[in-house]
Order: C-alpha cells, then structure tokens, then sequence
C-alpha cells in the first residue's frame, strides 16, 4: 500500500480545487499565485506534554489548527490547507500517537490531548488560534477550548459527539457504533494485519456514497494504521471515552459552556442538524451547517462544500449597521444570559439590586437599543418616565406594572413569562416585584433617560 507525502496532498487539493474554492492561478501577466506551494508545507517534530507530535505547517497570517479524526490522519485537511494557507498560519498535527507522531501507550484523554496541542502552539510561539477539527478531533477540540477559552477564537466541530455533553448517552446505544466499545489486546491481535477490513468498515458505512471515499485515500491511511502502534493508538482513543464523559461533565457543570463562535457542520447522510442540537449543549454561540451528499467523511466525500463552509465562518466579522443603524444580530437565551451585568446606565432606574444587561446598542445614543434588567424579589421602581417610546417584554419571574404617578391609587397588571408592556414616552409608569425575582427584556429608540415623578400629595 503506498502513502502519499503530505506535501503532495496539498499539491494535488490545490490543483484540483484552484477552479472551484477561489484560488488565485498565475495570469498570462505574471502575476503570482497566492496560494502557498506545496513546498512551503513545513514538517515539524515538536515534543510536548511527554511525547512527540507529528506536524505539518503552511502558510502565514492568523493561525488556524486542524485536529484530525480516527480512520485518516491530519493528512485528511490537505484540500482546506490549500485554501487557508494563502492567508492563514495553518497548523495540522497528528494526535498522539497516531499517523507520523511517536508511539503512545496512554495520554489518550482528551483533556490531556488538549495539553498536547497548546504545547505545540506555544513550541510554535502560537498565542492564540481558530481550531477546526473532525471526529475523534472534536473531543480534542472541545477539551482544549473549554480550558484554554483564551487561545480559541473560534471553534468548528465536524459529525461527531462530544463524550458527557448533550445526548451523549442516547448516542452510545446506536449499533452503528459499537466501536466504542470495541478494544484491547484481543482486539489489536483481531485487527492485526487486516487493519484495511477493519477501516474499509467506517469508511463504507459511515459514507453517503462509498464511492466517493477515493482508494488512493484508503490504500494511503490503512498504511499508516498498519505501522506498529497506531492501531493501538486507535483503539486507546476510544477506550478513554468513559473518562472523558465524567471530565467534560464536571468542566461544565464548574465553568459553563463555550462562548466563543462555534460552526456545528454536519453530514446530510450522518449527524445531519443532531451536529448543532450536541454542540449547543455545550456553546452558547453555535451556527449550524449541514452538507449535502456527505456522510460522516466530510473532507473525502464533499471537500468544496465542507472548505467554503470552514472558510466564510473563518472569515465572517463582526456584522455592520444597516443605514437605518439596526445591524444583523442573532442571540440565544444562553448567550444572554452569559452577558456581562451593570448596576445603573442611561435609561434605567438605578434602583440598588437591579442588574442591566445591555444586549444591543446604546440607549445614550441615537439608534435602536435592547437591555434587559435583573430584579431581586421585594423591589420597587417609583413612578418615572423616559424621553423615547419602549417597548417591554417579561421573561420570567411576575413583573407588576401600572401607568400613573400614584402606585397607591394606580391600576397594576401582573405579568408573568412573555407578557407585554410599552412605555410611551412621557408618560408616567411604575414597576415592582412581590416574592419572586424578575427578568425584562426592554426595547427602545435612543438617545433614552430616566426622570422621576414626584408622586401627588393626598388632599
């Protein structure tokens, strides 16, 4: 069986997709590509965390790190290194003790895998970096975003679960899996030798089409699984899965989900949109992608779909203001509510106790605005009026709201969950909480202020 040199992967990625994902061809004038030549792809040994990772590197500018997945190697990212090479620092090793790395007997939880990969980027002077990953790669992923959220800007997660977050038990009990729990001595000396059969297994029933996980790509990574101790490394992966449920479970009940950008991308023919239901179990801000004709073998089987899917979530910025000042902005309730809270700002009461949450805008400022106030049990807002119209929405708790100067002797409403309010500008109104907490999401047009009402005096 032959394998094929990395850099020639890459070679070939960017010969066949040069048409399709944008890259730049030299022009009859001379001008040079942009797009890194094979050539460029430098091969590191970079010793971290107790072993030695096997690393290919290309390309400058912002990093971007590529975690592979069992059944391939990193050698499976060679078409996205020949797109992001062209502007990005593009890291893609091999995990322990697989592929090209040193043989490893243990390390193989993927907390400590993490570990592996901040060594190789600090070996790389690397501070901080998107990180794409597939597969076994997830796990990696997640392990090291959650407890390195400082050197993850953003995260990609490719057709696979994370042990412990989400329907993680639900998706043990599927047959398709029984890997899982398929390892140890007997098992090696099962799969010795025929480590083909074995792989040819995954990559047909976990394909959409079998076909289109090419041969040359089979003959290349059943090779590399047939070298000593990688299949051993295989299985050590899977085998460390109950302890990596028992860490991530424990890491999110201390620490809370992920808040940086996360591209949840499934196969049409495998995870589908369950790849976006498992990530925000464990994110906050996770977009969803599903790619047609794929399966679980999304480089192999749809590489131009799964390259401009990674590539625009790389390159998106932060959304402008329309010209009527309102910009694009999509919010979970987890993403909300992981907001940073303040004790009095323009257009609230400043009562003692209430938390804001500026979720959008500046109410000190001309344009649209969203903040949403935090209030204790037992709290009064006296009568006051603002400058502008707003809306007001309850999201929890029992909010009791009346129109007036008086709180005495004005009508009160007691809204609970999804009741609705407005406050026009002007006029008087009040607010106060009984025996539970309250939570409201108000919308206005700034600039806004607050001013209090004297309340009459009884005759």
């Amino acid at each position: 069986m032959k394998i094929i040199s990395f850099t020639r992967r890459v070679a070939i990625a960017a010969a066949l997709t040069t048409s399709l994902v944008g890259l730049d061809a030299p022009a009859a004038t001379g001008k040079a590509t942009t797009t890194a030549p094979a050539s460029a792809v430098r091969l590191q040994e970079i010793a971290t965390n107790g072993t030695v990772l096997h690393v290919r590197i290309a390309g400058s500018g912002p990093a971007v790190v590529l975690l592979h997945g069992y059944g391939d190697t990193g050698d499976m990212w060679g078409p996205l290194v020949a797109e992001l090479a062209r502007n990005h620092t593009v890291i893609v090793p091999d995990l322990r003790g697989m592929g090209l790395s040193a043989r490893a007997d243990k390390g193989f939880e993927k907390a400590n895998e993490a570990a592996d990969i901040i060594g190789v980027m600090d070996a790389l002077g690397i501070k901080r970096a998107d990180v794409v990953a597939h597969d076994i790669g997830n796990m990696v992923a997640y392990a090291l975003a959650a407890r390195n959220a400082d050197r993850v800007t953003k995260l990609v997660l490719m057709d696979a679960p994370i042990p412990g977050i989400g329907p993680w038990e639900e998706i043990l009990k599927t047959p398709l899996l029984w890997h899982f729990r398929f390892g140890g001595p007997d098992m090696e000396r099962l799969v010795a030798g025929r480590e083909r059969i074995y792989l040819d297994r995954f990559w047909n029933e976990f394909s959409a089409n079998p076909a289109n996980f090419p041969e040359a790509e089979r003959e290349h990574y059943a090779a590399l699984y047939a070298a000593p101790g990688r299949m051993h490394a295989g299985f050590a992966q899977f085998a460390a899965f109950d302890q990596d449920a028992v860490d991530n479970r424990a890491w999110l009940a201390a620490h809370g989900k992920l808040t940086m950008p996360v591209l949840a991308i499934g196969g049409e023919k495998s995870f589908g949109p369950m790849m976006a239901i498992d990530a925000r179990a464990g994110a906050i801000d996770v977009q969803e992608r599903v790619i047609a004709g794929a399966g679980h073998w999304l480089m192999e089987e749809q590489p131009v779909a799964t390259v401009a899917a990674i590539r625009e979530f790389l390159d998106a910025q932060p959304a402008s203001p329309a010209k009527d000042g309102l910009a694009p902005t999509a919010l979970s309730l987890d993403q909300t509510q992981s907001m940073t809270t303040a004790g009095a700002g323009t257009g609230t009461s400043g009562v003692a106790g209430i938390k804001t949450v500026l979720l959008y805008g500046d109410p000190a400022k001309p344009g649209p605005y969203v903040l949403e106030i935090r209030v204790p049990a037992n709290t009064a807002i006296a009568a006051h009026t603002h400058r502008d119209n707003r809306f007001a929405t309850v999201i929890s708790g029992t909010w009791y709201f009346g129109f007036g100067s008086n709180p005495a002797t004005a009508r009160v409403k007691a809204l609970t969950a999804g009741g609705l309010y407005t406050e026009p500008g002007k006029l008087p109104h009040f607010a106060f909480t009984r025996d539970e907490a309250a939570v409201v999401r108000i919308t206005g047009m700034g600039p806004s202020d607050t001013a209090f009402v004297a309340v009459p005096i009884a005759r």
